[in-house]
């Protein structure tokens, strides 16, 4: 058994102004796509440049704190706004949701590559490996507020919180959505692969990873159990997940569409032929 040390979830206060440690982790997270996203960018055959990155990540970002807010509050939070209407927009209160910025940032990225002339798909799968160190971040931002614990355990690694030994769920969440999603993900994308295929790698691991972890997270109060008394929110979000993974990955390997992510000279033989340009209309 472990004991929680009961972090300050407050990093720095300047007056009145306080910067939290899970804000932190979120500047990290954008910090390391950034990067990660302009190393990629900059490898050889690569169609991407670093201005594109750029821009990227400023519409990744867009995407994420509205997405992920909008999400929390229509998903987890209706009751709270149907206490205040004006809950979506105290943020400092907490509430994100991985599923809403899921959504928001696809609607980001689909902005970005009409703005850019890409392909949507292409955009999807560069995009791919790259949230994955937030991810982790932002889970250790969640252990650090203390929040989103899992059931009580015995196991030797539960963490005693509040008198009661619990499942460091935060952390299950750390180590697969994050760190092991990122290695395969990273590998996976190292060199061209179908159109669609990096995407529907992603959704499938990432759904299966949050539909598994679900079982010893404690759902939100608010709504507890929604069907056959373990059922939660984040399963039911998690398996369209699951199943457009499955799809994509079965559509890509069907259709073998080169990937607009690399220059043509870069495409393993066999592509299909006509569909690699980076500057190729929007699906």
């Amino acid at each position: 058994m472990l004991t929680y040390p009961s972090f300050n979830p407050i990093a720095l206060e300047l007056g009145p102004i306080k910067v939290h440690w899970y804000g932190i982790m979120y500047l990290v997270g954008f910090a390391a796509a950034w990067s990660l996203g302009r190393w990629r960018a900059s490898r050889k055959g690569s169609s991407w440049t670093s201005l594109d990155v750029d821009d990227l990540v400023f519409f990744g970002m867009m995407g994420v704190i509205l997405g992920g807010r909008t999400g929390y509050v229509l998903f987890y939070g209706r009751e709270f706004w149907a206490r205040d209407v004006w809950y979506p927009l105290k943020v400092w209160e907490g509430g994100m949701s991985f599923h809403g910025a899921l959504l928001g940032t696809l609607v980001a990225m689909v902005l970005f590559a009409y703005r850019r002339r890409r392909n949507v798909a292409d955009v999807f799968d560069f995009a791919s490996p790259l949230p994955e160190i937030g991810l982790f971040f932002g889970r250790i931002g969640n252990f650090i507020n203390g929040e989103l614990w899992g059931k009580p355990t015995t196991v030797p690694w539960g963490f005693k919180v509040d008198g009661e030994v619990r499942h460091a769920s935060q952390l299950y969440e750390a180590g697969l959505e994050g760190l092991l999603l990122f290695a395969v993900m990273w590998w996976f994308t190292r060199r061209p692969r179908p159109r669609l295929a990096p995407s529907g790698l992603f959704l499938l691991l990432y759904g299966c990873a949050r539909f598994g972890i679900e079982f010893v997270r404690v759902p939100d109060a608010n709504l507890g159990y929604l069907a056959l008394g373990w059922v939660t929110m984040g399963q039911i979000l998690s398996l369209p997940m699951i199943l457009g993974g499955v799809a994509l990955l079965a559509l890509a390997y069907g259709r073998r569409a080169a990937s607009g992510n690399f220059q043509p000279s870069a495409q393993p033989p066999g592509a299909a032929s006509g569909q690699a340009s980076g500057n190729a209309p929007v699906a």
